[in-house]
Parts: structure tokens; sequence; C-alpha cells
């Protein structure tokens, strides 16, 4: 029976690329303690790590999220606009008049 550790290692995809990166004392202290907390080897933590942040930073950045009632205001914004103040008026004339059309 094939041991947990080399089921591991062949079901992960072939790495060829290298990041590197210049850290503190500090952070590698921590980064080493919670890569063992989570029995890890600290490539492993740092690599999974760093993918689930990308991963999670791309999902929130190509999403908006709304509630319902952010959603019927917006919407309710977009289908009935409010005029314009005064002050957006002349704002909007002194660009016109600056920039041109």
């Amino acid at each position: 029976m094939a041991s947990q550790a080399s089921m591991e290692k062949r079901a992960s995809p072939t790495r060829k690329e290298r990041l590197e990166a210049r850290i503190s004392a500090e952070q590698k202290e921590l980064f080493v303690r919670a890569a063992e907390l989570q029995g890890r080897t600290l490539t492993d933590f740092v690599i999974a790590s760093v993918h689930e942040a990308a991963v999670r930073t791309i999902g929130d950045m190509q999403s908006i999220q709304l509630t319902a009632q952010e959603s019927r205001a917006f919407a309710e914004a977009m289908l009935n606009p409010r005029e314009p103040i005064d002050r957006l008026r002349s704002a909007a004339r002194r660009y016109i008049e600056t920039v041109g059309d």
C-alpha cells in the first residue's frame, strides 16, 4: 500500500517554475511554525497560501455582490435617475469649456 506522502506527490502537478522572495527572519519563523501546525513543508504551505489568496483576490475582483436592498436601490437609480444639482451642472459646463466636446 502506497504511503500518503507518495500518493500526494503523484497527484500534484509537475512544478517547473520557480518563485523567489526575500523575507525577514521573523516572517520565516512565522511561516515555518504555521506550516508545521498544518503538517506541511514550508514550500507546500507557501504555495497553498499564495494559491488561496490569488483565487480569492481574482474572485473578489471579478464579481460584485449586492444585497437585495442594494440591488433594488441600484435598479431604481438606473431606471429613475435624479436630476443633477446646480453644482454638478456648473462642473459639467466648466469641464466642457476646459476640455471641449
